[in-house]
């Protein structure tokens, strides 16, 4: 039997910003897309997701790729997940990474190391392939208040042609749960990845 074909790849960070819920959505919305994911979590990531929602990953990464694919219903070979070191994978090179690069959520640590062009780990590299390869990058900065540092690192993305997409969801939907909030951000990321979704009406079509 013929592997399935992926017609889009899509790079998804989480790192350990609150708000760990964006990410898992997008990573569910996005396989359910037939999207191809490369999968990258820092340390952080995993703190958050076991204390903010009822996911409790696996330690071993090789598991992790398996339980995340089995939640979500991904076929064979839709979802890889790279370590923080595997300076081997295809998005730590501008000659194999994909068109679009996601983090989701970014945590103020991670806005700051890619806005001054540390590598330190996987998912920094990517970012700077991102950048350096202009290509598509979003990201997503869970936080309040911003502070200065922060403001100062989201204008310096944008002006490297970075996306800001802060998890900030609208009301204009008529939201009745939080997954109503969080499906409103998630929305919003797939339109920017050009993937379809009807997690969010356009504006002005009802």
């Amino acid at each position: 039997m013929a592997e399935p074909i992926f017609p889009k790849t899509v790079t998804l960070a989480i790192t350990g910003a609150s708000g760990a819920q964006y990410g898992l959505r997008l990573l569910q919305c996005l396989l359910a897309s037939r999207v191809r994911v490369w999968l990258l979590l820092s340390d952080a990531a995993r703190i958050v997701i076991d204390t903010e929602t009822s996911v409790s990953l696996p330690e071993d990464e090789a598991d992790t790729a398996r339980f995340l694919g089995e939640l979500y219903g991904a076929q064979p070979g839709q979802l890889t997940l790279f370590g923080k070191r595997d300076w081997f994978s295809p998005v730590a090179s501008g000659t194999g990474a994909a068109s679009s690069l996601v983090i989701c959520p970014a945590s103020g640590g991670t806005l700051s190391a890619i806005a001054c062009g540390a590598s330190n780990n996987l998912v920094e590299r990517a970012a700077d392939v991102a950048l350096k390869e202009r290509r598509q990058l979003i990201l997503v900065p869970r936080e309040a208040p911003y502070s200065e540092i922060h403001l100062e690192n989201m204008l310096k993305l944008t002006r490297m042609g970075a996306v800001i997409l802060p998890a900030s969801p609208g009301f204009y939907q008529k939201p009745q749960s939080v997954e109503d909030l969080v499906d409103f951000v998630v929305a919003r990321i797939l339109s920017q990845l050009g993937v379809e979704q009807s997690l969010l009406p356009a504006w002005g079509s009802s």
